[in-house]
């Protein structure tokens, strides 16, 4: 049986919504790489209950009235990847962490860089907030969706970028 799909339009572009009949599958960029998250087959289909409430929450979200997702996930990934996308889902709405604090999380203190990695196949962006995995000194770094979609994520949740009341600018590395 192939998982569904429905495309939906957001501040931060279309959104393109994946879901088993177990959960939620993927939620991908407008101009997503198509290797970082592997998909079968999909058929379109909006009226997929699971799509639908996907769809109402993450109006929720960016209305700003929604600050916690309620939605059954179906996280495909490795054992790894998915402790790293658990640990994504207890960081509070509003606040962010470092790659190496998530994986100190985790259990893996110097494990930054794998944690980098699984952050970036997150296949459920949002509403497992990889959004919120900064740089080391609080610097926005990689993300699917681009730095300005992070940036819009984060200042709808009212995070301000330390950054932007630095001068200059100096390399980060995200761990």
């Amino acid at each position: 049986m192939s998982d569904a799909y429905n495309l939906v339009s957001s501040p931060v572009g279309t959104l393109k919504l994946v879901a088993s009949a177990h959960g939620l599958v993927a939620l991908l960029w407008p101009d997503d790489h198509p290797n970082r998250v592997m998909l079968g087959e999909l058929s379109f289909d909006p009226a997929h209950a699971i799509l639908r409430e996907a769809e109402t929450q993450l109006g929720q979200y960016f209305a700003g009235t929604r600050t916690t997702f309620d939605l059954p996930l179906d996280m495909r990934g490795t054992t790894f990847q998915k402790r790293v996308w658990q640990a994504l889902l207890s960081i509070p709405f509003g606040e962010t962490r470092s790659y190496g604090a998530i994986a100190k999380q985790i259990d893996v203190p110097n494990g930054a860089r794998a944690v980098g990695a699984a952050n970036g196949r997150n296949p459920i962006s949002i509403i497992v907030p990889c959004h919120r995995a900064i740089g080391r000194t609080g610097k926005l770094t990689g993300f699917a969706g681009g730095l300005e979609a992070k940036r819009l994520l984060l200042s709808l949740e009212g995070w301000a970028d330390p950054q932007e009341s630095q001068h200059g600018s100096q390399p980060d590395l995200p761990f």
